[in-house]
């Protein structure tokens, strides 16, 4: 509150004790992910994003619990704002990027170098050129563009506690408490009974921490919509590389695995075999989990109203507005702060419509459900939005129908 009065989360408690360093360790409260529908091929900007938040209901008391959280990395780049009179990205590029050299990162699609890599995914079993997706409102979260070139130079500098070839990008005590692990993460036990087992798992000040075969691991992964990527440090070996890929295969992963091994004198070890065995074994769990869902399905039935009686506009406070709209015979489903988010809706029984996403969005969701509750009067009051995915969580929406 000292640096963002009017940023405000749903426990006025919370929101009066909250500090920089909660922004960044993922221990508020909120959901892994909770919220990202904000900024994801959104148009709001970061102070329109944070004025939503207090909308988003904990799921577990505050510093109790890890929740990765997006939103509150967009909060602390706007404290970078209100303190230097700068935006974040300008601050960055200022205090970090022009001094190490890094001359091919930027802070958005829209201003990519030359020869800048395009991002793929799989859908319907062919592999697809991807849009590159807007989130210019996520700058200090999810907006960084850059090269393995000049990524490996901020690793010098991290590994250089700060320093890169005589310069001082930030003080070696700064790097020793970024490395510390502010929030402990259980150990699962499989990776206990592993060869050889993870003994301590944690969240730093924007990193994650842990231990391999005796060695301290530094590390963060990162995503978007056909693109991962893998930054690693062993700052005892001082020794760190980054895996940048344009697709979303398991691969990013495999390299993290084997090129951690190679460093550490690992034994060797097949990642590849059992990246495609846990791959086989997603698609057919897939295959089951839509059986039973195809065995719900109650035949023979028809919408309660006319097509035309469901069109109207949704309103949610965390979210914004959700059109739906009769054309050509069907339902159509668009979310107006996210102008990609497109989507035809078929009939599946009684008030149920299955979302069929247009080829405008890029994330490959898999098959959704739309209902819609009818009140006393035998009008549409609101949408129940299942759309099973791993990152963007529809059911923290309630759209209701506006006048």
């Amino acid at each position: 509150s000292q640096y963002l009065p009017e940023f405000k989360m749903y426990d006025p408690w919370v929101t009066n004790e909250l500090t920089i360093r909660d922004l960044v360790t993922h221990r508020v409260g909120l959901d892994t992910f909770s919220g990202d529908l904000l900024w994801y091929e959104a148009t709001y900007k970061p102070e329109e994003i944070l004025e939503r938040v207090r909308h988003l209901k904990p799921v577990s008391s505050f510093r109790t619990r890890y929740g990765y959280q997006n939103l509150m990395f967009i909060a602390a780049g706007e404290v970078v704002k209100k303190v230097t009179g700068k935006p974040w990205c300008t601050f960055v590029k200022e205090r970090i990027l022009d001094p190490l050299g890094m001359s091919r990162t930027t802070c958005s699609v829209n201003n990519l170098p030359d020869n800048a890599a395009w991002p793929h995914n799989e859908s319907g079993g062919s592999m697809r050129v991807l849009h590159r997706g807007n989130v210019d409102g996520s700058s200090s979260a999810a907006a960084l563009n850059s090269s393995v070139n000049d990524l490996s130079k901020w690793i010098r500098t991290q590994l250089g506690r700060g320093t890169f070839e005589g310069k001082q990008i930030f003080s070696r005590e700064r790097s020793w408490e970024m490395w510390q692990p502010y929030m402990a993460q259980q150990v699962a036990e499989p990776r206990d009974r592993s060869t050889p087992p993870t003994q301590f798992r944690g969240v730093a000040m924007g990193w994650f921490v842990s231990d391999y075969r005796g060695r301290k691991i530094v590390e963060h992964s990162g995503g978007l919509d056909g693109m991962l990527s893998y930054t690693v440090l062993i700052p005892e070996l001082n020794t760190g590389f980054v895996i940048l890929t344009n697709s979303e295969s398991p691969a990013f992963r495999v390299m993290r695995s084997k090129m951690t091994d190679i460093f550490t004198d690992a034994p060797e070890r097949d990642y590849n075999a059992e990246a495609l065995a846990g791959a086989e074994r997603s698609k057919a769990a897939a295959a089951e989990a839509m059986k039973r869902v195809d065995a719900t399905r109650v035949a023979g039935t028809r919408p309660t109203l006319k097509l035309a009686d469901y069109a109207g506009t949704y309103g949610d406070k965390l979210y914004g507005d959700i059109t739906v709209s009769e054309e050509n015979g069907r339902l159509v489903m668009r979310f107006l702060p996210s102008p990609r988010f497109v989507a035809d809706l078929e009939h599946w029984h009684y008030d149920t419509f299955v979302i069929r996403w247009r080829p405008s969005v890029a994330y490959n969701f898999p098959r959704g459900f739309v209902t819609f509750t009818i009140d006393r009067n035998g009008k549409t009051d609101e949408l129940k939005i299942d759309q099973p995915n791993n990152d963007f969580w529809f059911y923290e929406l309630t759209p209701k129908r506006k006048p």
